[in-house]
């Protein structure tokens, strides 16, 4: 009796072999593209110090990184992106990262700064780029004492510490704040009616 041996198939033939070729070249090209995201990077403004909402925003004050911002890249200010007349619609912190949303063209500050002196003297915390509360106390009609001290404004930013320098302990201080337009009236009211001033930073009491 003639044995007939039926030929075994070839192993590149087998549908399984052919389906595991495609699931590693599959992890392969996906390993691949994760480390091409994670090596992708955005150049990104950074502020090389505190710049405070008002502050016209010059190539100076920043230092150019590469970052990985991932879908979030176009949220940030690139070096591209500057522009002369910008101002910042808010305060930049030291070393952040620059939002689109933190530029403003100078047509829409709403803000300005006016310097106050206070006659408790500054806080030590108190730098530029702190948010403080501008306390005022009027004269009383005796020109002798004053009213019980009140909020004047609430969330005045310090642009400077003006003239510090040699200054004694409850000596008046010059402040330079950044205040609302709306509000420069009451604090030159306030300073040219003689009340005592005095700045408090924000949460202090907290």
């Amino acid at each position: 009796m003639t044995t007939h041996t039926r030929p075994r198939r070839a192993f590149w033939g087998d549908a399984r072999f052919l389906i595991g070729i495609v699931l590693v070249a599959l992890s392969i090209a996906g390993v691949w593209l994760i480390i091409s995201s994670a090596d992708h990077t955005t150049p990104v403004l950074q502020a090389n110090r505190t710049i405070v909402a008002g502050e016209a925003l010059v190539s100076g004050d920043f230092q150019v990184v590469e970052v990985n911002l991932g879908a979030v890249g176009d949220a940030y200010l690139a070096p591209q992106d500057l522009e002369p007349g910008q101002i910042a619609a808010r305060t930049l912190a030291e070393g952040e990262l620059v939002p689109s949303a933190a530029a403003a063209g100078a047509e829409s500050g709403r803000t300005t700064t006016i310097v106050v002196e206070s006659s408790t003297g500054i806080p030590e915390d108190v730098a530029p780029g702190t948010v403080v509360e501008l306390w005022h106390a009027p004269p009383l009609e005796d020109d002798r004492s004053f009213d019980a001290p009140r909020i004047l404004i609430a969330d005045a930013v310090v642009a400077a510490i003006v003239d510090t320098e040699g200054m004694m302990a409850g000596a008046k201080a010059g402040v330079e704040v950044v205040i609302d337009r709306s509000d420069v009236a009451d604090v030159l009211a306030a300073i040219t009616g003689g009340s005592v001033l005095s700045l408090v930073p924000v949460g202090a009491g907290s």
